[in-house]
């Protein structure tokens, strides 16, 4: 098999397991979904750790699936390079980890195979727009991960949920809106879709003001998806109705994927960047990190609490990614990665004290660390990777992301980024101290640990957390340099996707 026949099936599996488990998932048992779920998951998984390797050993740059065998601009193309590969591994982590949480965790909910189909096609959607070369294509699995993830909000039914996915499908809707319209106006002037050829064309062909009316569509419309404070106002509402595995799915990897992922991809690699749009992306990272972690500080609703706390994570990220420096980008995208780590286990950690304890009101709880050993010793790690305490993996990508700001001599975005380290340690000390220390109260006498599954997912990703920082080693490195190279490249992506793809 060719190296690049692999590159399809990102997105053949996930696909075909929501249509398989919603065929048959009437006439059978909950734990056959459940197992069809987490094999497709692992499969992923190991196909997702295969990719960088296949990368890595091919010596090329990129390789490139060419569906019906048509040559691109003609034809449309599937594109694996260092950025794609290190978004696989991201997703398809927190999706296999979830996966098996899953099992145990949404017993509580009616229908299991709904969910699950829901699921996958929302991974089929982040996969495709990972691995897709083709920009009205990535529209199309941007819609399908986009609409699943409105229905996945609402899948418990109650007025809170269905008020939240209302609201956040009317603020999806518009972002979709911009984004098609920017499509629309680059397809027009450049009659091309296809990401690489379109690349080439705005290089040599002058736009006065196509490229800044798109580009400000384009920021408008990925600022939503990713939640960028002003485009924010969907997502508190939206995460904490979602069922804790949604929630993870949602903070954890969505928002990177719909959002930062698909801006930096088009910004950089089909644009080309300019002083103006990094300028732009400093100032919108500085004010999500420094706003939402404001906002977090007052509440006690703990999954409201943790999804202004994704605000403010993609605050640093985007900061990072925007100084536009070897060392900025490498921290942002290093923040990327453990930030899906730490935000999936913290939201899978406050869907364990729902199940067990009945509650999300940090003043309703106190104690459980008594009841809950393996939940208090996971969120723990999780609140200190977030907040950038060494020697877990949240103080790395931190650390990186500052001395980048003092590199480029950003002084005042660097005291931001430590200010909003700090805050963010303020709110985490909070829910450790309201909901595992102190005395027990009666009404927690008889609850127990989360049962085995969700155990093995927080688990899971709390070694991850751990274990982060080692992804800095040189043996290592290449997962985030790869990527790092992709979007240091800029313009030269296309040159090489279309040479790779007439070999």
């Amino acid at each position: 098999m060719a190296n690049q026949n692999i590159i399809p099936f990102f997105v053949i599996i996930p696909l075909f397991s929501a249509f398989f488990i919603s065929l048959i998932g009437r006439f059978v048992k909950r734990i056959f979904v459940d197992i069809i779920s987490a094999i497709s998951c692992f499969i992923l998984l190991v196909a997702s750790f295969y990719s960088l390797v296949l990368l890595r050993d091919s010596g090329s740059a990129a390789l490139v699936y060419k569906i019906g065998g048509w040559v691109p601009p003609f034809g449309i193309c599937l594109v694996l390079d260092g950025l794609a590969s290190f978004m696989l591994v991201t997703v398809n982590i927190v999706a296999f980890f979830v996966s098996v949480y899953s099992i145990n965790y949404m017993e509580r909910y009616t229908d299991k195979a709904k969910f699950y189909t829901l699921f996958f096609l929302m991974l089929t959607g982040m996969n495709g727009i990972i691995v897709t070369g083709d920009l009205f294509n990535l529209f199309v699995f941007l819609e399908i991960a986009s609409i699943a993830s409105y229905a996945l909000v609402a899948f418990g039914t109650e007025a809170e949920e269905l008020e939240a996915s209302f609201k956040y499908a009317i603020m999806g809707s518009v972002a979709s809106s911009f984004i098609f319209i920017g499509i629309a106006f680059l397809y027009g002037f450049t009659s091309t879709l296809n990401m690489a050829d379109m690349s080439q064309i705005l290089s040599i062909k002058p736009s006065i003001w196509v490229l800044p009316f798109v580009s400000a569509l384009f920021l408008m419309g990925f600022g939503l998806k990713a939640a960028l404070v002003p485009f924010h106002a969907w997502l508190p509402d939206a995460h904490p109705s979602a069922p804790a595995s949604i929630s993870a799915m949602l903070s954890g990897v969505l928002i990177k994927t719909l959002g930062v992922y698909a801006m930096v991809r088009i910004f950089f690699n089909v644009f080309g960047v300019t002083d103006a749009f990094l300028s732009t992306l400093m100032f919108l990272g500085a004010l999500s990190m420094l706003v939402a972690v404001i906002l977090a500080l007052s509440q006690w609703d703990l999954k409201r609490l943790l999804a202004y706390h994704s605000i403010s994570q993609i605050g640093y990220v985007v900061l990072g990614i925007g100084l536009g420096t070897p060392l900025g980008i490498l921290g942002g995208l290093f923040h990327l990665f453990n930030h899906s780590i730490f935000k999936s286990l913290l939201f899978l950690n406050s869907g364990a004290i729902d199940y067990s304890a009945q509650t999300r009101d940090l003043k309703e709880m106190s104690g459980l660390e008594k009841k809950m050993p393996v939940t208090a010793g996971t969120n723990l790690i999780a609140s200190l990777s977030i907040a950038g305490i060494p020697p877990l993996n949240g103080f790395f990508s931190k650390l990186i992301i500052i001395f980048a700001c003092l590199e480029k001599g950003h002084l005042g975005y660097a005291l931001a980024a430590v200010i909003g380290s700090i805050l963010t340690l303020a709110s985490f000390m909070k829910v450790q101290k309201f909901a595992f220390m102190g005395d027990l109260k009666e009404k927690y006498k008889n609850i127990k640990e989360v049962p085995w599954a969700m155990k093995f997912a927080m688990i899971g990703l709390a070694v991850i957390c751990v274990l982060g920082g080692f992804l800095l080693l040189p043996s290592l490195r290449f997962f985030l340099v790869n990527a790092v190279n992709v979007l240091l490249e800029g313009r030269d992506y296309a040159r090489i996707v279309l040479e790779t793809a007439v070999k």
